[in-house]
Protein backbone atom coordinates (compact mmCIF):
# COMPACT_ATOMS: atom_id res chain seq x y z
CA UNK A 1 0.00 0.00 0.00
CA UNK A 2 1.17 3.71 -0.83
CA UNK A 3 0.29 5.03 2.96
CA UNK A 4 2.87 6.88 4.29
CA UNK A 5 1.77 10.66 2.53
CA UNK A 6 -1.10 9.69 3.74
CA UNK A 7 -3.14 12.74 6.31
CA UNK A 8 -3.03 10.86 9.87
CA UNK A 9 -6.34 10.30 11.97
CA UNK A 10 -6.74 12.91 15.80
CA UNK A 11 -8.64 10.16 16.69
CA UNK A 12 -5.58 7.65 17.73
CA UNK A 13 -5.49 7.13 21.42
CA UNK A 14 -2.62 5.47 22.15
CA UNK A 15 -3.02 3.64 25.41
CA UNK A 16 0.22 1.06 25.42
CA UNK A 17 2.04 3.02 27.70
CA UNK A 18 -0.77 3.42 29.83
CA UNK A 19 -0.36 2.48 33.68
CA UNK A 20 -3.96 1.58 34.15
CA UNK A 21 -3.70 -1.06 31.02
CA UNK A 22 -0.76 -2.48 33.12
CA UNK A 23 -1.88 -2.90 36.22
CA UNK A 24 -5.50 -4.10 34.95
CA UNK A 25 -5.45 -7.39 36.78
CA UNK A 26 -4.77 -5.89 40.20
CA UNK A 27 -7.35 -2.99 39.54
CA UNK A 28 -9.54 -5.83 38.38
CA UNK A 29 -9.00 -7.48 42.35
CA UNK A 30 -9.73 -4.07 43.88
CA UNK A 31 -12.51 -3.41 42.69
CA UNK A 32 -14.05 -6.21 43.41
CA UNK A 33 -13.44 -5.75 47.05
CA UNK A 34 -14.33 -1.85 46.76
CA UNK A 35 -18.18 -2.46 47.58
CA UNK A 36 -16.94 -3.86 50.68
CA UNK A 37 -14.26 -1.41 51.57
CA UNK A 38 -16.41 1.61 51.60
CA UNK A 39 -19.14 0.19 53.38
CA UNK A 40 -16.68 -0.63 56.42
CA UNK A 41 -14.47 1.91 58.77
CA UNK A 42 -11.26 -0.50 57.99
CA UNK A 43 -12.04 -0.52 54.45
CA UNK A 44 -11.74 3.06 54.04
CA UNK A 45 -8.89 3.36 56.36
CA UNK A 46 -7.03 0.97 53.95
CA UNK A 47 -8.41 2.58 50.73
CA UNK A 48 -6.98 5.97 52.33
CA UNK A 49 -3.43 4.11 53.10
CA UNK A 50 -3.29 2.36 49.87
CA UNK A 51 -3.81 5.73 48.14
CA UNK A 52 -0.81 7.07 50.13
CA UNK A 53 1.27 4.12 49.49
CA UNK A 54 0.45 4.95 45.68
CA UNK A 55 1.75 7.62 45.24
CA UNK A 56 4.64 7.80 47.39
CA UNK A 57 5.79 4.64 45.36
CA UNK A 58 4.91 6.78 42.26
CA UNK A 59 7.22 9.49 43.57
CA UNK A 60 10.02 7.38 44.33
CA UNK A 61 10.10 5.49 41.51
CA UNK A 62 8.46 2.34 42.19
CA UNK A 63 6.50 0.36 39.51
CA UNK A 64 3.41 -0.36 41.14
CA UNK A 65 1.72 -2.21 38.15
CA UNK A 66 4.26 -5.31 39.21
CA UNK A 67 2.79 -4.95 42.87
CA UNK A 68 -0.42 -5.47 41.76
CA UNK A 69 -0.05 -8.46 39.78
CA UNK A 70 0.10 -6.67 36.05
CA UNK A 71 2.80 -5.87 33.62
CA UNK A 72 5.54 -3.25 34.48
CA UNK A 73 4.88 -0.12 33.01
CA UNK A 74 6.82 0.45 29.50
CA UNK A 75 8.92 3.41 28.78
CA UNK A 76 7.87 5.25 25.67
CA UNK A 77 11.72 5.87 25.04
CA UNK A 78 11.66 1.89 24.61
CA UNK A 79 9.52 1.98 21.81
CA UNK A 80 10.61 -0.57 18.91
CA UNK A 81 10.69 1.44 15.40
CA UNK A 82 9.00 -1.18 13.54
CA UNK A 83 5.77 -1.22 16.05
CA UNK A 84 5.82 2.64 15.94
CA UNK A 85 5.22 2.54 12.05
CA UNK A 86 2.83 0.31 12.65
CA UNK A 87 0.84 2.80 14.45
CA UNK A 88 1.62 5.56 12.58
CA UNK A 89 0.02 3.00 9.70
CA UNK A 90 -3.22 2.41 11.78
CA UNK A 91 -3.65 5.99 12.04
CA UNK A 92 -2.97 6.77 8.04
CA UNK A 93 -6.16 3.71 7.61
CA UNK A 94 -8.41 5.33 10.08
CA UNK A 95 -8.01 8.70 8.41
CA UNK A 96 -8.82 7.33 5.00
CA UNK A 97 -12.32 5.01 6.38
CA UNK A 98 -12.76 8.60 8.26
CA UNK A 99 -12.90 10.36 4.42
CA UNK A 100 -14.65 7.24 2.73
CA UNK A 101 -17.73 7.59 5.70
CA UNK A 102 -17.94 10.50 5.84
CA UNK A 103 -18.22 11.05 1.78
CA UNK A 104 -20.68 8.02 1.94
CA UNK A 105 -22.62 9.52 4.59
CA UNK A 106 -22.99 12.76 3.24
CA UNK A 107 -24.64 11.49 0.13
CA UNK A 108 -27.90 10.39 2.32
CA UNK A 109 -27.86 13.57 3.88
CA UNK A 110 -26.10 12.00 7.25
CA UNK A 111 -23.55 13.24 8.85
CA UNK A 112 -20.48 10.31 10.22
CA UNK A 113 -19.66 10.42 13.51
CA UNK A 114 -15.63 9.24 13.85
CA UNK A 115 -14.53 7.08 15.89
CA UNK A 116 -11.67 6.40 18.26
CA UNK A 117 -9.20 3.98 17.94
CA UNK A 118 -7.45 2.86 21.08
CA UNK A 119 -4.33 1.25 20.70
CA UNK A 120 -3.28 -1.22 23.61
CA UNK A 121 -1.03 -4.09 25.10
CA UNK A 122 -2.32 -7.09 27.02
CA UNK A 123 -5.09 -5.84 28.34
CA UNK A 124 -7.37 -2.79 28.40
CA UNK A 125 -10.87 -1.29 29.66
CA UNK A 126 -13.66 -0.53 27.22
CA UNK A 127 -17.01 -0.17 28.14
CA UNK A 128 -17.42 -3.68 27.00
CA UNK A 129 -15.35 -4.51 29.58
CA UNK A 130 -12.13 -5.75 30.24
CA UNK A 131 -10.15 -7.03 27.29
CA UNK A 132 -6.79 -9.08 26.82
CA UNK A 133 -4.76 -9.34 23.55
CA UNK A 134 -6.47 -12.78 22.70
CA UNK A 135 -9.77 -11.43 21.90
CA UNK A 136 -8.38 -9.93 18.81
CA UNK A 137 -8.92 -6.45 17.40
CA UNK A 138 -12.90 -5.44 18.33
CA UNK A 139 -15.20 -2.90 18.11
CA UNK A 140 -17.40 -1.49 21.34
CA UNK A 141 -20.88 0.21 20.77
CA UNK A 142 -20.65 1.71 24.17
CA UNK A 143 -18.03 3.49 23.95
CA UNK A 144 -17.68 4.11 19.73
CA UNK A 145 -13.95 3.00 19.77
CA UNK A 146 -12.29 0.54 18.09
CA UNK A 147 -9.41 -1.65 20.03
CA UNK A 148 -6.57 -3.25 18.64
CA UNK A 149 -3.34 -4.60 20.38
CA UNK A 150 -0.65 -4.51 17.33
CA UNK A 151 0.82 -7.71 18.34
CA UNK A 152 -2.38 -8.85 16.41
CA UNK A 153 -0.54 -8.27 13.15
CA UNK A 154 2.34 -10.59 13.95
CA UNK A 155 0.01 -13.37 14.60
CA UNK A 156 -1.50 -12.57 11.03
CA UNK A 157 1.39 -13.56 9.54
CA UNK A 158 2.79 -15.92 11.36
CA UNK A 159 -0.45 -18.14 12.39
CA UNK A 160 -3.08 -17.17 10.40
CA UNK A 161 -0.97 -17.22 7.15
CA UNK A 162 -2.36 -13.38 6.27
CA UNK A 163 1.10 -11.02 5.95
CA UNK A 164 0.66 -8.03 4.18
CA UNK A 165 -0.20 -4.29 5.04
CA UNK A 166 -3.49 -4.00 3.16
CA UNK A 167 -4.53 -7.72 5.36
CA UNK A 168 -3.52 -5.41 8.35
CA UNK A 169 -5.45 -2.90 6.64
CA UNK A 170 -8.95 -4.95 6.48
CA UNK A 171 -8.99 -5.58 9.93
CA UNK A 172 -9.61 -1.75 10.83
CA UNK A 173 -11.98 -1.04 7.77
CA UNK A 174 -13.75 -4.03 9.71
CA UNK A 175 -14.32 -2.76 12.79
CA UNK A 176 -14.89 0.69 11.36
CA UNK A 177 -17.69 -1.41 9.31
CA UNK A 178 -19.40 -2.18 12.80
CA UNK A 179 -19.11 1.62 13.73
CA UNK A 180 -21.25 1.99 10.66
CA UNK A 181 -24.00 -0.79 11.75
CA UNK A 182 -24.06 0.74 14.95
CA UNK A 183 -24.64 4.51 13.76
CA UNK A 184 -26.62 3.52 10.91
CA UNK A 185 -29.14 1.53 14.07
CA UNK A 186 -28.30 -2.01 12.30
CA UNK A 187 -26.43 -3.53 15.02
CA UNK A 188 -29.37 -2.01 17.40
CA UNK A 189 -31.52 -4.10 15.08
CA UNK A 190 -29.87 -7.63 15.24
CA UNK A 191 -29.38 -7.52 18.47
CA UNK A 192 -33.23 -7.17 19.36
CA UNK A 193 -34.16 -9.92 16.89
CA UNK A 194 -31.18 -12.33 18.79
CA UNK A 195 -32.80 -12.08 21.93
CA UNK A 196 -35.23 -14.64 23.46
CA UNK A 197 -34.16 -16.85 20.36
CA UNK A 198 -32.20 -20.37 19.52
CA UNK A 199 -28.65 -20.50 19.58
CA UNK A 200 -28.99 -21.31 15.77
CA UNK A 201 -30.94 -18.27 15.28
CA UNK A 202 -28.64 -16.16 17.22
CA UNK A 203 -25.53 -17.50 15.08
CA UNK A 204 -27.13 -16.92 12.03
CA UNK A 205 -27.83 -13.41 12.57
CA UNK A 206 -24.10 -12.94 13.72
CA UNK A 207 -23.01 -14.23 10.62
CA UNK A 208 -25.03 -11.89 9.01
CA UNK A 209 -23.44 -9.08 11.09
CA UNK A 210 -19.69 -9.91 10.43
CA UNK A 211 -20.31 -10.30 6.58
CA UNK A 212 -21.57 -7.29 6.16
CA UNK A 213 -19.01 -5.49 8.18
CA UNK A 214 -16.56 -7.57 5.81
CA UNK A 215 -18.46 -5.57 1.90
CA UNK A 216 -18.56 -2.56 4.06
CA UNK A 217 -14.55 -2.71 4.26
CA UNK A 218 -14.67 -3.57 0.80
CA UNK A 219 -16.57 -0.34 0.20
CA UNK A 220 -13.71 1.20 2.11
CA UNK A 221 -11.10 -0.78 -0.08
CA UNK A 222 -12.59 0.99 -3.45
CA UNK A 223 -12.64 3.92 -1.92
CA UNK A 224 -8.89 3.96 -1.13
CA UNK A 225 -7.88 2.43 -4.68
CA UNK A 226 -10.06 4.77 -6.89
CA UNK A 227 -10.13 8.00 -4.65
CA UNK A 228 -6.37 8.04 -2.62
CA UNK A 229 -4.90 5.70 -5.32
CA UNK A 230 -3.78 3.42 -1.87
CA UNK A 231 -3.43 0.20 -3.35
CA UNK A 232 -1.24 -1.58 -5.08
CA UNK A 233 -0.03 -4.66 -7.11
CA UNK A 234 -0.94 -7.38 -4.88
CA UNK A 235 -2.46 -5.42 -1.98
CA UNK A 236 -6.78 -6.97 -2.80
CA UNK A 237 -5.21 -10.90 -2.95
CA UNK A 238 -4.24 -9.83 0.61
CA UNK A 239 -7.41 -8.58 2.06
CA UNK A 240 -9.06 -11.55 0.37
CA UNK A 241 -6.46 -14.17 1.88
CA UNK A 242 -6.68 -12.40 5.48
CA UNK A 243 -10.86 -12.32 4.78
CA UNK A 244 -10.44 -16.31 4.40
CA UNK A 245 -8.22 -17.30 6.92
CA UNK A 246 -10.38 -15.78 9.18
CA UNK A 247 -13.51 -17.91 8.28
CA UNK A 248 -15.10 -20.01 10.81
CA UNK A 249 -14.62 -23.05 8.68
CA UNK A 250 -10.72 -22.54 8.55
CA UNK A 251 -10.82 -21.77 11.86
CA UNK A 252 -12.02 -25.01 13.38
CA UNK A 253 -11.03 -27.16 11.04
CA UNK A 254 -7.46 -25.74 12.11
CA UNK A 255 -8.60 -26.07 15.66
CA UNK A 256 -10.17 -28.99 16.24
CA UNK A 257 -9.89 -30.81 12.57
CA UNK A 258 -13.59 -30.43 12.09
CA UNK A 259 -15.71 -28.02 10.72
CA UNK A 260 -19.45 -27.21 12.56
CA UNK A 261 -21.74 -24.77 10.45
CA UNK A 262 -23.56 -24.01 13.52
CA UNK A 263 -21.64 -23.03 15.67
CA UNK A 264 -20.41 -20.33 12.79
CA UNK A 265 -20.61 -16.78 13.95
CA UNK A 266 -18.58 -14.75 11.49
CA UNK A 267 -19.40 -16.98 8.32
CA UNK A 268 -17.13 -19.31 5.88
CA UNK A 269 -13.89 -18.65 4.64
CA UNK A 270 -15.73 -18.18 1.13
CA UNK A 271 -18.64 -15.96 2.33
CA UNK A 272 -15.80 -13.17 4.03
CA UNK A 273 -13.99 -13.00 0.76
CA UNK A 274 -16.78 -12.69 -1.41
CA UNK A 275 -18.62 -10.13 0.47
CA UNK A 276 -15.56 -7.93 0.82
CA UNK A 277 -15.19 -8.23 -2.62
CA UNK A 278 -18.79 -7.35 -3.33
CA UNK A 279 -18.13 -4.42 -1.30
CA UNK A 280 -14.53 -3.47 -3.15
CA UNK A 281 -15.98 -3.85 -6.84
CA UNK A 282 -18.96 -1.76 -6.72
CA UNK A 283 -17.93 0.56 -3.58
CA UNK A 284 -21.59 1.18 -2.63
CA UNK A 285 -23.26 0.07 0.74
CA UNK A 286 -26.45 -0.54 -0.50
CA UNK A 287 -25.29 -4.10 -2.32
CA UNK A 288 -24.10 -4.99 1.12
CA UNK A 289 -27.35 -6.14 2.65
CA UNK A 290 -26.56 -9.32 3.59
CA UNK A 291 -29.79 -9.75 5.47
CA UNK A 292 -31.45 -9.80 2.45
CA UNK A 293 -29.04 -11.23 0.23
CA UNK A 294 -27.75 -15.38 0.41
CA UNK A 295 -24.01 -15.39 0.62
Amino acid sequence: MDWKGGRRSNNVDDQRNSPLAASAGGLGLLFRFLPFLISTKIGRVILVVGALGYAGAHFLGIDIAQLLGGQPQRSTQAANPQDQELADFVSVILASTEDAWKTEFQKSGKTYQEPVLVLFRDRVNSACGLAQSATGPFYCPGDHKLYIDLSFYQEMKTKLGAPGDFAQAYVIAHEVGHHVQNLLGVADKVRQAQQNKSEAVVNALSVKLELQADCLAGVWGHFANNERKMLESGDIEEALNAAAAIGDDHLQEQATGTVRPEKFTHGTSKQRADWFNRGFKTGAFDDCNTFKNAG
